[in-house]
């Protein structure tokens, strides 16, 4: 006996770019949207009836048309709107998810000013946040930041760890410590100034790493995650996945010079994984 398990279906990678034109200033919006829906699909997987199938064209289209009538500032609030659009609309959806990545513009700072028109990205940080709303349970909305680049060049040792008959690495007490963060964290209680929430976590994330007197990644990122937690009452938990960006000493005495942690070598490959969700005592 052979039986369909879990499973949805959507679009992804819909491309939107909002530009909103105000008298004296542009503002740009760039964001790669996923939506999936959730449902009794199993006619279709299983016998090729597509009566209860939106088509995932339509779904790009929708995300078009309403992010033209959207008046949302924020992926969080353009996301509630999409998947509220959508069990609003399709009857047979037990569950609409959407996922937004945003590529992050600025305003050129041109002759001292910013640039009323014209933008530079600063990247590779991406913002992101998924909404997930079941027919019959409460939507959830979630946000985040990926591929955070952060570097602090004091402040960090690592020693005492285990040593044993293959380890080459040897203990500092003054290292470069560098990463490629991401964090996610869910609200738990209704909001409406998601801009607002989201700037006060991650400067908490990214005033403790600055500052921080770190004795291994691993605990600089649950003091991250202590701040952020600290700095906004409407998230309980916050999940924080920070891989090692190695800056690793060149040796040079070969050529008769000495290096005083001054020239480095930075490498991603193979580098350290350290991840850890942390959370509000109930």
């Amino acid at each position: 006996m052979v039986s369909l398990g879990e499973n949805r279906y959507g679009k992804s990678r819909v491309r939107v770019l909002k530009v909103e034109r105000d008298a004296h200033q542009h503002h740009v919006s760039e964001w790669n949207v996923e939506v999936w829906l959730k449902g009794d699909f199993a006619t279709c997987f299983e016998c090729g009836d597509n009566r209860r199938i939106l088509p995932t064209d339509t779904m790009k289209n929708t995300v078009y048309s309403l992010a033209r009538a959207s008046s949302a500032e924020t992926m969080e609030a353009f996301a509630s709107e999409l998947v509220t659009y959508l069990i609003s609309n399709q009857p047979q959806v037990d569950e609409a998810g959407v996922h937004i990545r945003s590529t992050l513009w600025k305003h050129i700072e041109a002759g001292g000013k910013e640039h009323p028109t014209a933008f530079v990205q600063s990247g590779p940080a991406a913002e992101t946040a998924t909404v997930v709303y079941p027919r019959e349970g409460a939507m959830t909305v979630t946000a985040g930041i990926a591929d955070l680049a952060i570097l602090k060049t004091a402040k960090s040792a690592f020693s005492g760890y285990i040593r044993d008959r293959l380890t080459t690495l040897k203990e500092t007490h003054d290292r470069l410590l560098g990463t490629l963060a991401s964090a996610e964290w869910k609200y738990t209680t209704a909001i409406q100034g998601f801009a607002a929430a989201r700037a006060r976590v991650i400067d908490a994330l990214l005033d403790t790493f600055a500052n921080h007197d770190s004795m291994s990644v691993q605990q600089t990122l649950f003091a991250m995650g202590k701040a952020a937690l600290e700095a906004e009452p409407a998230i309980a938990e916050i999940y924080l996945k920070m891989p090692n960006k190695h800056c690793n000493l060149v040796d040079l005495s070969a050529f008769g010079q000495d290096n005083p942690n001054r020239i480095f070598v930075p490498t991603d490959e193979p580098h350290g994984s350290i991840e850890a969700c942390v959370r509000r005592e109930s």
